[in-house]
């Protein structure tokens, strides 16, 4: 798997990063979603130099400009809840892309330190021979994503596939990389040490989803 840590490049990233960082900065709900999908922006707009183009000829009101422009069949696909803010910062960009989404969610049985990954609502366009971009906020054990890819294997064989994150814990970075193929690429903005007992990424931000939507019950 090919890692993009985009961070390690210093840039306007950064700033976002420290603000979705911040606890008293992060109170603001709005805020905090608005640096997200800042981010998913700048991810996306990496992402785009990996991409294939076309050359097109483009009438204006003065002439004719040649001009290469994408040619990816995209579908963007995130994790809900904590994965929309960044889906939106995606969409930004990738503004003709077809969309999925999927519920993924952690179930600690009987055991809070024993995480399962639970997959139920799932929508997905065909895939096949298109480019996936699957996002979540949060890459903290990898097991989301890698529970979220098998789910989506039924709708077809992606010709291309990327990951996005805003931050990660280098446990779920080295998870993924070993579940996913040598041509797949992670595009990260921040890589973080450790995950705690509980796979809660260190220092990382909290809890993305509540951070962004509320606070949840838990059932």
């Amino acid at each position: 798997m090919h890692i993009h840590h985009i961070s390690q490049q210093n840039s306007i990233l950064n700033t976002f990063i420290s603000e979705i960082r911040n606890i008293d900065i992060q109170k603001d709900s709005m805020r905090f979603r608005r640096n997200i999908e800042r981010i998913g922006e700048i991810l996306a707009y990496e992402i785009s130099k990996s991409l294939n183009f076309k050359t097109s000829s483009i009438k204006t009101p003065l002439g004719e400009a040649s001009i290469n422009v994408l040619e990816n069949d995209i579908v963007l696909c995130s994790i809900l809840r904590a994965g929309l803010p960044l889906h939106n910062g995606l969409l930004n960009y990738f503004d003709t892309a077809e969309n999925a989404f999927i519920s993924a969610y952690r179930h600690h049985k009987h055991n809070p330190e024993s995480i399962e990954i639970i997959v139920e609502y799932l929508a997905c366009p065909n895939l096949e021979n298109k480019t996936l971009i699957l996002a979540d906020s949060m890459l903290a054990t990898g097991q989301s994503m890698v529970a979220t890819f098998e789910a989506l294997k039924p709708f077809g064989t992606p010709k291309e596939v990327h990951l996005i994150s805003a931050i990660g814990a280098q446990e779920g970075v080295k998870f993924v990389e070993k579940h996913f193929d040598d041509n797949v690429h992670l595009w990260i903005a921040a890589i973080d040490e450790k995950l705690n007992k509980k796979g809660y990424i260190i220092p990382g931000l909290g809890d993305a989803g509540d951070l962004a939507f509320g606070e949840k019950l838990q059932q």
